[in-house]
């Protein structure tokens, strides 16, 4: 291919709204242009890598037996109906009416759809498993698109479903999906830290992200350092859904017996005294005295509250609204997907001030498990083990001192809903904890039954019976991956793509493109095309200068510059130049093409 052929628009400006390297270097190598915000066109430079970022996927997905279907990208929204997503996913849902008045989807995510057009085709156990791809545009309405494709509202994602008969199949098809991903992360030279994950919306059993490290993530991770000169296991979690070691919930008997020794609680004076802070200082103590209470209203809650305070009339499942009040230690915060997977809840939410008024009798900041009635206490472990703590009395300007669980209040649920935090101990082997920001590229998930059930998915099992099959997810976004490969691999003159995803291979620079110049210059890459290596000729009538920041800028891994100078001789030379040395060499003119021609088979070889 010649440069002149082709449209590589590069820019020497950066566009004023970008910040972060991928979507600076994307629009000054001509990659992409934006449309609007969150909104991106793929120009053919940009096109060709995304391209080979698609043929890997699709090599790994076929590799898993999975197989690849193009469902429309607009979707019917009575199938959203179904499964209780079209009023779930609130805003980020483009919902659009034809012209007869229907409701449709601009498709965000897939299950739906797949779901659907199974409960058609399913019928017999003989037919499971089966495992279904695409690799299809999406649209969310994203409230605040930013950083190139690392985030728009507009976007390309691969998804996998697969529908299983039990929990033994789905395992083997998640395992397997799992490796299959670390396999394309590291084909496109990324280094990725799979991380335990929380299923969101997404629902499920498990879920496992796979992230890269990123000063602008939108994730934080908690991972394990190790302690006393030990390195750390390979625990990585989403602090989402990331645990740390602690004692167990202490039973109430025992916390009782243990609350034996200390004093009766007392109510002390706190005159506008009601944040955490202001109590630390007020009664020269720590965070780790205080019990924290928090009070939330849940969504759509599943857990059984019958035998919760007022819990007689909540016997219908889901019940719609909720409210709890959350205990925890004063020095941590509530973690709300936990408590939220505790409550089995869609949703949880701080209560509106004026709700904390009304269920405890006094205003924010003066709530306390000890005499509140009417409102079920969730516990966090860490309050079983409080003796003699202090917490708000219910009352405004008021707290109790030398509280203790067991003794002065109970929970009627304990469950771990802390979020973990740098210095916390590892729930594998018990070393330091630490975060690190990070861009989740893909997530696999045990979505089990709940779209299948919800839609109506069923098939006849070798009995004659009919069951529910339970399913499985896996999605890779595409345009977030190839951003990252640019992070990852960047210098201060530009793009250094990993040869699996370059769109050439070689670049070839003629100094000026006339004379025995040219003509060398189109023999080397004739030879080259015919031993199937991708070539780009810069054709063009620029100065050397020009030619040589364009090839550093849009990152092709190698260079061949062929000048008259380096042809004078009996042995005519051209240099060579790797994109990620610094230092080019001089190479025969009549044996260069085989030589580079083995070197790029050895480097794609390397990414298997």
């Amino acid at each position: 291919m010649k440069w002149s052929q082709t449209f590589i628009p590069t820019l020497r400006e950066v566009p004023s709204d970008a910040v972060i390297a991928s979507h600076r270097l994307m629009f000054r190598s001509g990659m992409i242009r934006k449309l609007a915000n969150g909104l991106f066109a793929y120009l053919p430079l940009g096109l060709r890598s995304f391209r080979k970022l698609e043929r890997i996927i699709r090599e790994e997905m076929d590799a898993t037996g999975s197989q690849e279907i193009k469902p429309p990208v607009l979707v019917p929204g009575e199938i959203w109906k179904e499964s209780g997503r079209w009023e779930a996913m609130g805003d980020e849902l483009l919902r659009v009416k034809n012209r007869l008045g229907g409701d449709f989807v601009v498709s965000p995510t897939a299950e739906e759809a797949f779901t659907a057009i199974l409960r058609d085709e399913l019928s017999s156990y003989r037919q499971l498993p089966l495992s279904l791809y695409q690799i299809n545009t999406k649209y969310r309405d994203e409230i605040r698109p930013r950083y190139g494709v690392m985030r728009g509202r507009e976007f390309i994602m691969k998804d996998a479903y697969s529908y299983h008969t039990d929990d033994e199949s789905l395992d083997k098809t998640y395992q397997d999906m799992g490796r299959a991903y670390r396999r394309v992360f590291a084909r496109c030279g990324l280094a990725v830290i799979p991380v335990r994950a929380d299923s969101g919306a997404m629902g499920g059993s498990g879920s496992e992200e796979f992230m890269v490290e990123s000063e602008i993530g939108d994730n934080t991770l908690i991972l394990c350092r190790g302690s006393e000169g030990q390195p750390g296991c390979d625990y990585a979690a989403n602090v989402e859904k990331a645990g740390c070691k602690a004692d167990p919930p202490r039973p109430v008997e025992e916390a009782k017996a243990a609350a034996a020794s200390t004093p009766a609680i007392e109510a002390i004076d706190t005159p506008s005294v009601k944040t955490i802070e202001e109590l630390c200082r007020f009664l020269q103590t720590d965070a780790k005295s205080f019990i924290k209470t928090l009070i939330y209203k849940a969504l759509n809650v599943e857990a059984d509250l019958s035998n919760a305070p007022g819990g007689a009339n909540l016997d219908r499942k889901p019940v719609p609204e909720a409210f709890f009040a959350v205990a925890i230690r004063g020095d941590l915060d509530v973690n709300e997907l936990k408590l939220a997977a505790a409550l089995k809840a869609s949703e949880v939410m701080l209560a509106a001030d004026t709700d904390v008024l009304r269920l405890t009798g006094a205003p924010v900041g003066f709530a306390g498990p000890v005499g509140l009635t009417g409102l079920p206490v969730l516990a966090d472990w860490t309050v079983t083990a409080m003796n003699n703590a202090v917490t708000g009395a219910l009352t405004k300007d008021l707290h109790y001192k030398h509280v203790a669980y067991g003794r002065d209040f109970g929970a009627w649920l304990v469950a771990d809903v802390r979020t973990v935090k740098t210095g916390d101990r590892c729930p594998v082997c018990g070393g330091e904890l630490y975060e690190k920001k990070g861009n989740e590229l893909g997530h696999i998930f045990k979505l089990g039954y709940k779209y299948t059930r919800t839609m109506n998915l069923s098939y006849l099992d070798e009995n004659g019976k009919s069951q529910i099959p339970t399913m499985g997810s896996y999605g890779i976004g595409l345009d977030r991956t190839l951003a990252s490969v640019i992070e990852a691999h960047h210098d201060e003159a530009g793009i250094v793509w990993p040869i699996t995803v370059a769109p050439w291979q070689v670049i070839i620079v003629p100094v000026k493109y006339n004379g025995l110049v040219k003509e060398t210059a189109g023999r080397i890459a004739a030879a080259l095309e015919e031993a199937g290596v991708e070539v780009l000729l810069d054709d063009r009538d620029e100065r050397p200068g020009v030619k040589f920041n364009d090839a550093d800028l849009i990152g092709i891994p190698y260079r061949l510059v062929v000048g008259e100078k380096n042809l004078a001789g009996d042995t005519p030379k051209v240099e060579l130049k790797r994109r990620v040395e610094k230092e080019s060499r001089l190479a025969p003119v009549d044996t260069v093409a085989g030589e580079l021609a083995a070197m790029v088979r050895r480097d794609l070889a390397e990414y298997r």
